[in-house]
């Protein structure tokens, strides 16, 4: 689908020469994310440098009944950021910049194209912290991740990035611009709608910038890999460090997930012994005394027999090291097309939920390969299914949706979650009501039409309207 020289000429004319593109090469990098489902198929690609450009492209948007999807650094992983059916993709790759720092409120104020390791070191400069992580953070933008309200590997502590937004500027639906909650840590005002916006997909509005919080740096961070017999055990572990120590990060992963990362790493086993299961897990050592309560708790941990084998960082390059056995693994399976499911419960519900998943799984799929991960120290887990390389890619996709009735039954029978941090987009929209009620997504669909009446914003991603 194209759009009508007079459209073109009208986008060009706010955002400047050069800043509009309807080539294909740039229709097929910028009208997708890291999803393999949907073919991109945009209709142009515009590329704002200032609020009231983006301003002027949605309000010509309502005029003319153009669809819009926001772009950021497309690493999502639910089809949030596809333009499949000839949208008007805004990319937001040239409003990256920091705008200010607030040392005493220990604040920044940023554009949403930053990336998430641009803040990080940025923070980092100021003898600061911004602890959202994940392994996308290389090319993930802010704006992106508050419209997933991404989690990460550090969430056990630190929580989402819902907790760390003091404030939002951003243009509704509508095309108006609203200053949410004005970077305050205090202000009971009334309704703060810059909940609303995080975790919205773009279906309200676009972010155009954020005052994000950062906190002080952890110090003497020690990181402990131990292989457990069975996914019990992996509980286990988890409550038991917990009763002592005050976890950064609590990770698992699979046996087959550590074969793949060191088949395409060349990094060295942990340990020497293999294990079903691995927990990683991350705390300040602030003290010897601390170091020792680790390796105390551990020793435990190999007499309960919850534990095989470990090992713990001993300096910054090993506790590196150790990691990638965990942050790899998203790149290494990648060439499987693998199918994605980000699914959560309460931890109390982890043990019963995994088993009835993996009975589901075992069942389903018994020729596919099953790669198991996650953050589990706050009840979330990745399903990755192999696609076989003799299966053409429809098929597969297609028997993996089939088995995901099953999979959100089990999700709704424990009142958990079918996207705990990669949003819900296209890939997920068809399971929203596992999570949510009849009742909260008509309230849902209220709150979209007050912000966005012409159904303009990101349309066919999160909700049906």
């Amino acid at each position: 689908m194209s759009l009508a020289p007079e459209i073109l000429s009208r986008l060009t004319a706010i955002v400047g020469e050069n800043r509009v593109k309807t080539d294909a090469d740039s229709l097929k990098t910028w009208g997708c994310d890291w999803t393999k489902i949907y073919a991109p198929a945009p209709s142009a690609i515009v590329f704002p440098t200032s609020i009231e450009q983006v301003r002027d492209v949605v309000l010509l948007a309502n005029e003319m009944k153009l669809a819009l999807v926001p772009s950021g650094g497309r690493t999502g992983l639910s089809a949030g950021a596809v333009a499949a059916n000839g949208e008007v993709v805004v990319s937001f790759d040239h409003m990256n910049r920091i705008l200010e720092f607030v040392p005493e409120d220990r604040m920044v104020r940023i554009q949403a194209g930053v990336v998430t390791e641009q803040l990080q070191n940025f923070a980092e400069d100021q003898g600061l912290y911004y602890p959202v992580d994940f392994a996308s953070a290389g090319s993930s933008q802010i704006g992106g991740n508050i419209g997933t309200n991404a989690g990460g590997i550090k969430v056990i502590k630190y929580g989402m990035t819902r907790n760390w937004v003091l404030g939002l500027k951003v243009i509704t639906g509508k095309g108006d611009y609203l200053e949410l909650n004005k970077d305050m840590v205090k202000n009971a005002t009334g309704y703060d709608f810059r909940h609303l916006f995080i975790g919205a997909e773009g279906t309200l509005g676009f972010v155009v910038e954020a005052t994000m919080k950062l906190e002080r740096k952890p110090r003497d961070l020690r990181v402990l890999v131990l292989g457990t017999p069975d996914f019990d055990s992996v509980m286990k572990v988890l409550a038991t460090f917990q009763q002592k120590l005050d976890l950064t990060a609590f990770e698992f992963f699979s046996e087959l997930s550590t074969q793949l990362v060191i088949e395409h790493t060349g990094i060295p086993r942990p340990f020497e012994s293999a294990t079903p299961f691995y927990a990683l897990l991350e705390f300040e050592a602030l003290s010897e005394a601390m170091a020792d309560d680790a390796m105390a708790l551990f020793e435990y941990c190999v007499e309960q027999g919850w534990v095989v084998d470990g090992v713990m960082s001993q300096n910054e390059t090993q506790a590196k090291n150790l990691w990638r056995l965990r942050e790899d693994i998203s790149e290494t399976i990648a060439k499987f097309t693998p199918y994605k499911n980000d699914i959560s419960v309460i931890i109390q519900r982890v043990p019963g939920f995994i088993a009835d998943i993996d009975a589901i799984v075992s069942k389903e799929y018994p020729d596919f390969r099953v790669v198991w991960f996650g953050h589990i120290g706050d009840g979330n887990l990745h399903l990755n299914i192999l696609k076989p390389d003799d299966m053409a890619r429809e098929d597969f996709f297609a028997k993996c949706k089939v088995v995901n009735t099953h999979v959100f039954e089990t999700v709704a029978k424990y009142n958990g979650s079918v996207s705990a941090e990669h949003g819900v987009g296209m890939t997920k929209k068809p399971y929203v009501s596992y999570t949510r009620s009849e009742v909260e997504i008509a309230y849902m669909k209220a709150v979209k039409q007050v912000f966005d009446p012409n159904n303009v914003m990101n349309p066919g991603k999160l909700l049906d309207i």
